[in-house]
């Protein structure tokens, strides 16, 4: 234990956080000596990212609320800041992240963001709570997870032999980005019932966002049926997402996406964000747990 990161974990599964970003850096297969979680590299220097106030970007990176300036770069500025550790102890931790100066300067709301780790077996949760401590302003803001697990999961399973197993059909268009911004139109899904087979063409147009999935568990596994169980709830929407070439996908439960192209309004109007009134909590979680071969 540091005052950088903590480790935590039981006999089958261990994990590590750090104060910075409040980030899942590490998760760890204890039993088969596996790294669950994508180790960062050039491809992409991040683990598990912390997506708040916003979910994806801005035009120009700049909007108005209320009369006021926002600068807010991609996915926000809580991945980037100190978080305060609440609690830590051998099963998980809680931090805690709460508005100051700095990041009024950008976003000019009152919040305070806590993540909770929790180890339980074979099974981490990760819970999020925020709440709006202004006594007279709704804080209007958008919330979400981005997790990158190693792909291929298992050393000589090729990529295209993995795939996702949603809990329930998954038959709803798809939607698209393009230079950060959501495009106006639905692509036909690529996913055929319930199981979308993995490949890296998937994401040559980047990511693949589904706004109202049915599901709220997806399979992640190999042709023996091992693998990953990413569950969630309070998220509205899920983002799949990996940069061809690179060894992880992302599952990413989130509240909120990125600006439609065109949008010009106010900031409280963004479509995707959640609205907070005076006193408000919003809480919602994700969990990721080992699945053994049928």
């Amino acid at each position: 234990m540091t005052d950088e990161r903590h480790s935590f974990g039981t006999g089958m599964l261990m994990a590590t956080v750090t104060a910075k970003g409040a980030e899942l850096v590490a998760l760890h297969d204890v039993m088969a000596g596996r790294d669950l979680l994508w180790g960062a590299g050039a491809a992409w220097p991040r683990h598990s990212p912390v997506l708040f106030p916003i979910v994806g970007r801005l035009p120009g990176d700049a909007a108005v609320l209320d009369g006021r300036p926002v600068h807010v770069t991609q996915h926000g500025f809580a991945r980037d800041r100190e978080f305060r550790w609440v609690s830590r102890d051998a099963e998980g931790c809680v931090l805690e992240l709460c508005d100051d100066a700095e990041t009024r300067a950008a976003f000019p709301q009152a919040f305070r963001l806590r993540l909770a780790y929790r180890i339980e077996g074979g099974r981490l949760t990760v819970s999020y709570t925020l709440h709006n401590p202004d006594g007279s302003a709704v804080l209007h803001a958008s919330l979400g997870a981005h997790p990158a697990f190693a792909w291929p999961l298992r050393e000589g399973v090729a990529k295209t032999e993995h795939r996702l197993v949603f809990a329930r059909d998954e038959p709803a268009a798809i939607r698209r980005i393009e230079g950060g911004l959501l495009l106006p139109e639905g692509f036909a899904t690529p996913v055929e019932g319930r199981v979308l087979a993995l490949d890296e063409s998937l994401f040559v147009a980047d990511a693949i966002i589904m706004e109202a999935p049915e599901s709220r568990s997806v399979d992640y596994v190999t042709p023996a049926g091992d693998g990953l169980r990413v569950a969630w709830g309070g998220f509205r929407e899920l983002g799949l997402w990996m940069k061809p070439g690179a060894a992880f996908l992302c599952i990413e439960p989130w509240h909120g996406y990125a600006t439609p192209v065109g949008f010009a309004g106010d900031f409280a109007g963004k479509p995707g964000l959640l609205h907070l009134e005076p006193g408000q909590d919003w809480g919602a979680f994700w969990s990721v747990e080992m699945i053994d071969a049928i």
